[in-house]
């Protein structure tokens, strides 16, 4: 059989089609899978939540987009997230965003707490609280945010921290802290 001048350019053309296609198709699975995505949660359910990984750590860090400590220490979870992946260690955020407004429901900050998650690539488990801030820092037993709390694989609380002790923001906690205290927990199994 003899090629035409077309058939030679179209078939090379085709298989980088198919190959074309095939990375985009792959590329889009993997992209749905990353996807970020935000439940709001009251109390029980966040509860709830925590307890259902039990077996693996749980890092779970409240904050809010009013927050410049929050916002600034947050990309460290994401970096937790993205090197164990949910396998023994679960990071999970929680906004705690909700004022307690009544013309301003949780929904209504959906937007804005949205629109840093996306920017952040926050592909964990990401909660905005339907409690207002003040009964959640009441019920997580801070008195105010940035505060991450690591569980146990038992499920039970190991450390909260916070900045409440703190005499200034420079001394508080990091997430070096927080990093420190899930390697000491990995290596008990």
């Amino acid at each position: 059989m003899r090629l035409t001048q077309g058939m030679r350019f179209g078939i090379p053309l085709c298989a980088m089609a198919v190959i074309a296609i095939g990375f985009v198709a792959s590329r889009t699975v993997a992209e749905e899978k990353a996807k970020v995505s935000l439940t709001i949660a009251g109390w029980d359910e966040i509860v709830e939540r925590i307890a259902a990984h039990k077996g693996k750590i749980v890092v779970v860090d409240a904050w809010s987009t009013s927050c410049p400590p929050c916002m600034k220490e947050f990309p460290n979870l994401v970096k937790m997230h993205q090197k164990y992946g949910g396998k023994e260690v679960v990071c999970m955020s929680l906004s705690c965003d909700y004022a307690g407004i009544k013309s301003k429901p949780p929904e209504y900050y959906r937007e804005r707490v949205m629109k840093f998650l996306d920017k952040q690539q926050s592909t964990l488990e990401n909660l905005l609280a339907s409690d207002e801030a003040e009964q959640m820092f009441e019920k997580l037993k801070i008195a105010s945010i940035p505060a991450v709390f690591v569980y146990g694989r038992d499920g039970k609380l190991v450390k909260c921290f916070s900045n409440d002790d703190a005499p200034t923001e420079e001394e508080g906690f990091t997430y070096a802290d927080v990093n420190q205290l899930v390697e000491q927990l990995l290596k008990k199994k």
